[in-house]
């Protein structure tokens, strides 16, 4: 146990960093000093207390603890903390912070070298360190571990819960919450105000071991408590602390009403007395990893894509298929699936490379969280579970992106075309969700090889890639030496005397294929083209096609809304030529694939009438 004298400059290092935390804010207008006060000592007795081992000379030493404030509005505290660890200047901090172009930003983000991931929507921390900590036990296996700050209202989040149990299932006993219980949320009093042990029932029914601190200000209490967590093996472990929000002024303690408020000027001059001696230029003292480092693995050559070409496969089959296939190249490669490795096709490379997949069970958000925390360790997340759901961690995904993350998303089941399973499993919204992401890419390939091809092109990619698969079996139409690049198209069939442009990708390729026969049998040639780049889109052969057709027919098993034909269109707006797009429309209902196809006009049937029809005007 540290002495008292260790102690003693705790103290000090946690008056300095209160001043911080309102100095900042004040100068900065906004913020939310009185969330970040609550857990300063927590956050003090971490860092200088002896437990946390970091080299702040080299904040991607991939032996170093990890640190993740999910309660991100108290990003004061954590600047204030790398002020007192002397790598950030406190003038720096005072008059920088939340200003434009500075990367002290209001919630934490890694513009900022010792952020780990961005945080800010509540209940994603823990999430981003299940992912950190599977890493650590299961990948890199090194010692070191993830510890994670959350506020007591962010409690009411299911994913935290999803993220517990998934721990617990997982023995990761690096992991380490800290419950910053200081009773009051954005308006009032959180759902379990001071009642601890409520907490501690909960989590402790999730399979963590708890230890509550009653008071979260005293450095004995809080190192002893650190302390205990050193000692628990097979289990993830949470300090569950009492403290008081605003704690240090007297008139923001234990007080409702200064959520997300920054103090005055005047109110600041009556404050900073309360805190009593700052000594600025004190510094804290960070415990030093060992230095160790994951084993390296070569990259080899990956075997070539080998399919027959008359035997059709699913593009979700070829997806599993690519993955086995390329991990050998890409050995940063991990698998995490939504308890659909047996419909995604990812139970293929699991039972590959077993070490490397991870089931996360139906909790697509903490699937989500922790693809984000394996991303941020160096891997490479392919993420897959049925196109429908992925809504449902859409928060997650859009919170991802300021973290700039290397992860795959994959969406199996996608379209009215899975047929009699009905409307609640149709991935129908997914391609305008992941087109929203800045610098995403989507992809939509047709058949077994141009999967294949797209799978490699998305493991090369550095980003956010979303690659949406089908359930049916479709024909092999590209030789197995084809290639596909982000942002290309495939021109299918094309003539001088084409008289309109079907654009379409994945399962209504074969829909146009269809079309397209029948319409050259009546003597109407159209030119087809695979567009199966969405997101970056290929402007020039679009561009080329309305020079040289009298119109375009977008076909895509998605709602109009947001997927191919938007974003043809839009590609397409300085153009005179007219874009007609056949989208899903209407409620969807059970069905055979195909009836379900003529039922929302995306079938060969419809896109024979729809061209006479644009020909007959």
């Amino acid at each position: 146990m540290p002495t008292e004298d260790k102690r003693a400059k705790l103290r000090k290092i946690a008056v300095q960093m209160r001043y911080h935390i309102l100095a900042a804010t004040t100068q900065a207008g906004s913020g939310h000093p009185t969330s970040a006060m609550s857990a300063v000592e927590l956050m003090t007795a971490l860092l200088f207390g002896g437990f946390f081992r970091y080299d702040p000379t080299n904040p991607r030493h991939p032996n170093n603890d990890r640190l993740i404030f999910s309660k991100g509005h108290a990003s004061p505290l954590f600047y204030a903390l790398w002020v007192a660890a002397g790598k950030l200047p406190g003038e720096e901090f005072i008059n920088n912070y939340r200003k434009f172009g500075s990367p002290l930003e209001g919630h934490p983000t890694p513009d900022f070298p010792y952020v780990e991931a961005a945080t800010g929507s509540l209940g994603q921390g823990l999430s981003i360190g299940v992912g950190m900590a599977l890493n650590a036990k299961y990948l890199d296996k090194l010692p070191y571990q993830t510890y994670v700050l959350l506020g007591d209202s962010e409690m009411a989040e299911g994913s935290q819960w999803e993220a517990m149990e998934i721990a617990a299932h997982y023995k990761l006993d690096n992991l380490i919450g800290i419950l910053d219980v200081n009773r009051l949320g954005q308006r009032g009093e959180t759902m379990y105000g001071r009642d601890l042990a409520a907490y501690e029932r909960r989590i402790a029914a999730f399979g963590w071991d708890t230890c509550i601190v009653q008071n979260g200000h005293s450095f004995s209490e809080l190192l002893g408590a650190y302390e205990w967590t050193q000692t628990v093996s097979g289990k993830p472990v949470m300090i569950i602390a009492n403290t008081i929000k605003g704690k240090g002024v007297s008139f923001l303690e234990d007080r409702n009403g200064w959520h997300g408020k920054a103090l005055k000027k005047e109110e600041l001059d009556r404050a900073l007395p309360e805190l009593g001696a700052v000594d600025l230029n004190l510094r804290g003292e960070i415990t030093r990893p060992e230095d160790l480092k994951p084993r390296e693995v070569q990259p080899q050559k990956a075997a070539k894509v080998n399919y027959p070409p008359d035997m059709p496969v699913a593009t979700r089959t070829a997806f599993g298929n690519a993955l086995v296939r390329l991990f050998p190249q890409f050995p940063q490669v991990v698998s995490l699936d939504g308890e659909v490795s047996n419909s995604t096709m990812s139970e293929r490379f699991q039972k590959a490379y077993p070490g490397r997949f991870f089931e996360m069970f139906v909790a697509e958000q903490n699937m989500a969280g922790a693809a984000l925390g394996l991303s941020c360790r160096g891997k490479i997340p392919f993420v897959s579970t049925f196109a429908a759901f992925w809504p449902r961690a859409f928060d997650q995904i859009r919170m991802s992106q300021y973290s700039d993350p290397n992860i795959k998303f994959v969406g199996s089941h996608a379209g009215v075309s899975i047929g009699q399973d009905g409307p609640s499993q149709m991935g129908l919204e997914d391609l305008a969700m992941f087109r929203t992401i800045l610098n995403s890419v989507v992809l939509y390939p047709c058949d077994a090889v141009s999967t294949e091809k797209l799978v490699e092109a998305a493991a090369k990619h550095q980003g956010i890639v979303y690659i949406r698969t089908t359930r049916e079996a479709t024909p092999i139409i590209y030789a197995n030496q084809e290639e596909f690049a982000i942002g290309g198209s495939k021109v299918l069939h094309q003539s001088d005397k084409d008289l309109v442009t079907v654009v379409t990708a994945g399962i209504t390729v074969f829909e146009a294929l269809k079309a397209y026969e029948d319409l050259l049998q009546s003597g109407v040639a159209v030119r087809i083209i695979d567009l199966y780049s969405i997101k970056p889109l290929d402007r020039m052969a679009l561009r080329i096609a309305a020079q040289e057709t009298r119109a375009v027919i977008t076909v895509e098993d998605h709602y109009a809304q947001g997927g191919l034909g938007e974003a043809v269109a839009g590609a397409l707006a300085r153009s005179e030529i007219p874009v007609h797009i056949l989208a899903v429309r209407r409620k969807p209902k059970s069905g055979l694939p195909g009836e379900l196809l003529d039922y929302e006009e995306i079938s060969a049937r419809a896109i024979f009438q729809k061209v006479r029809e644009v020909l007959s005007k």
